[in-house]
């Protein structure tokens, strides 16, 4: 298990890296580590156990806000690090999976068409076409949007 700072530091790159269609209006989301979700959040997303939930996307997507959604909190995309840390074991694969965790959550705040995010890797493993908003894994190994 690797410690907090550097799975931040994992976090913060796949950010930076992200390509810049996931960048486009990127603004007023707040990007945290946690260990893993709390069961507010676990209730949201209908997932029983938080080692399941990779990342949760907390706010109101773009596409789905009126001119008058101003003076608010920023919205909030979290990173899970402990269930990431269970089901990849190395560096390389940890890297890879928060990247594409990072790229699904900027997915749904910007509602972006998912064919283009597939395209970038967002989505593994071909999701639905109407996705429910959570990266959740059913079985390790196995994700189901």
């Amino acid at each position: 298990m690797m410690n907090t700072t550097d799975f931040e530091r994992i976090v913060a790159e796949a950010l930076d890296d992200l390509p810049p269609v996931f960048l486009e209006r990127l603004e007023n989301v707040e990007v945290v580590v946690e260990p893993h979700a709390d069961q507010e959040t676990l209730r949201l997303a209908g997932v029983p156990n938080p080692m399941q939930l990779l990342g949760f996307y907390h706010g109101v997507p773009l596409t789905e806000r009126s001119h008058g959604y101003t003076l608010v909190l920023p919205d909030k995309i979290s990173i899970y690090q402990q269930p990431i840390e269970r089901l990849y074991h190395t560096p390389e694969a940890i890297r890879a999976q928060v990247r594409r965790t990072v790229m699904h959550k900027t997915v749904q705040f910007r509602q972006r068409n998912q064919r283009t995010a597939r395209r970038y890797g967002a989505f593994p493993c071909q999701c639905r076409a109407s996705c429910s908003g959570v990266e959740f894994l059913g079985t390790p190994g196995g994700s189901m949007l």
